[in-house]
């Protein structure tokens, strides 16, 4: 499972995607994310996957490769979709012993359920295109204004930044303590959730000592290197909005407002209750 988290990976490839300015594609997850909860009808979740279908697709990225991420979640998943399908009131669907599935019930479920999913996967578009040193001058330059009311915005993102460089490290790190654990004897297949998760705990100590070890020594290399802090910086490659970024705003745009006009329909919803005769 762990080999299947792509959170804070980067997937080299030349593609349009790629090539768009960090704050663009910073801003088009945000876009997306709020749009998915802001917006919860049939004909919004179908704007939505034919917009992430498109991007995918323009960005080259491998679609089994942009799906791995969603294993690591399949629990999560899996006990958000069995709460809102038997915990929502309102009409009775379904009824045995002192269970019962609403038709509200379906609704909330299958919603939470696409949203989950598609909020994983639009993150992973924008960290497998874009390179943590690019998403820290993205996000430094896109908080830039608050650095008026005195907000560590460069501290924040470097942050940010290490920590997605981190967490691919990490997981080879835990994936090598496993197999070494599991060449002297121990078992992490064998036994319930709760048995399972007791016998990932000898791990912890191995791996912590390893992410302080790391910790400090990028440390002693950034004071090695002279870096203390943001003040005074200057980029090698400052970021420029070029025509393609511009471009790639006005779709944004476009999708929100075409989310926005769907929402308001309720063609498939009524027809599709009028049918079922919900």
């Amino acid at each position: 499972m762990l080999r299947e988290i792509t959170l804070g990976q980067y997937y080299p490839t030349d593609s349009v995607i790629h090539k768009l300015d960090p704050r663009v594609k910073l801003a088009g997850t945000m876009v997306f994310i709020i749009s998915l909860f802001a917006f919860g009808k049939i004909e919004s979740y179908l704007v939505a996957t034919l917009f992430l279908a498109t991007v995918i697709r323009v960005s080259k990225v491998p679609f089994k490769y942009m799906i791995k991420g969603l294993k690591a979640i399949l629990m999560l998943l899996m006990i958000t979709v069995i709460f809102n399908l038997f915990l929502v009131q309102g009409t009775v669907l379904v009824k045995f012993w002192v269970f019962q599935i609403t038709v509200e019930g379906v609704k909330t479920a299958v919603s939470m359920a696409v949203r989950l999913i598609y909020l994983i996967i639009g993150s992973s578009v924008m960290t497998l295109t874009t390179t943590p040193n690019d998403l820290t001058d993205g996000m430094e330059k896109s908080l830039s204004p608050l650095k008026k009311v005195h907000v560590p915005v460069h501290e924040i993102a470097m942050m940010m930044s290490i920590a997605l460089r981190f967490i691919p490290i990490l997981l080879e790190e835990t994936d090598k303590i496993m197999k070494a654990q599991q060449a002297r004897g121990a078992d992490f297949e064998s036994g319930n959730l709760i048995q399972r998760a007791k016998n990932m705990v000898p791990l912890l100590v191995p791996l912590f000592i390893s992410a302080f070890r790391r910790a400090n020594d990028l440390a002693m290399a950034m004071e090695a290197r002279g870096y203390h802090g943001g003040e005074g910086r200057t980029k090698m490659r400052p970021l420029v909005y070029q025509k393609r970024d511009k471009t790639a705003y006005l779709v944004l745009l476009g999708y929100f407002v075409l989310m926005f006009v769907v929402s308001r329909l309720n063609i498939i919803e009524t027809v599709l209750f009028g049918v079922l005769g919900w």
